[in-house]
């Protein structure tokens, strides 16, 4: 009777457009936090990052508001939420990299650093495709499932590249240079953690297609 009812009132549509922004900036964060981990015009994808960052926390507040104001909101308000903080989270953290790559004034990363830089531009771009597709979640479960468990692939195969990047890590400098084994391993922790942060989100919208299908 509820979700009858609830489809006979008009919605706040603009929390779609909200949570597509939000996406898009993740994705631009996602793909310079993988050039500068090639190593190209590091501080310039620094800022760029920043940036970014501060245009999601913003977006994120305009949600935030949206959920006070709106009568009817798509879906549950404490799902809304969630997402929205937890898209942010992600984005948040690759920040965090950033400011352990300024503070250590790192200027060149290893292999695997950058085949997670590439993990990280993979899962941004699924959470992008997986967020339209919430308008109409009825229609769209089976690929909005399809996408959240290749997430969680992707975050599997991160975390095997974070395993082995600290394997190397040791292997190199764990006798001889603790300070490089120590920033290494703090930017591998990082880089996981973002990985992660995503797979939060392919979480959040399992749950959301659960609840409403």
């Amino acid at each position: 009777m509820i979700s009858w009812f609830r489809r006979l009132m008009p919605r706040e549509d603009r929390f779609f457009d909200l949570f597509a922004q939000h996406s898009r900036t993740v994705v631009a964060a996602a793909e310079a936090l993988n050039q500068l981990l090639a190593g190209s015009e590091i501080e310039h994808h620094c800022e760029t990052i920043v940036r970014l960052e501060n245009e999601a926390d913003e977006i994120t507040r305009e949600v935030l508001l949206a959920i006070r104001k709106s009568f009817i909101t798509p879906f549950d308000r404490g799902d809304i939420k969630d997402l929205i903080q937890s898209m942010d989270d992600a984005i948040d953290m690759m920040q965090k990299t950033v400011k352990t790559i300024r503070l250590f004034q790192q200027n060149s990363f290893d292999p695997r650093m950058q085949e997670m830089g590439g993990a990280i531009v993979r899962a941004a771009h699924l959470i992008a495709e997986a967020i339209p597709l919430l308008e109409r979640i009825g229609s769209n479960a089976p690929r909005l499932t399809a996408i959240a468990e290749e997430v969680t692939r992707v975050e599997g195969h991160s975390d095997d590249l974070h395993d082995q990047g600290l394997k190397d890590l040791f292997s190199r400098y764990g006798t001889s240079n603790t300070m490089a084994y120590i920033i290494g391993s703090e930017i591998y922790g990082e880089l996981e953690k973002v990985v992660d942060r995503f797979e939060d989100v392919a979480n959040e919208i399992s749950g959301i297609v659960i609840e409403n299908v």
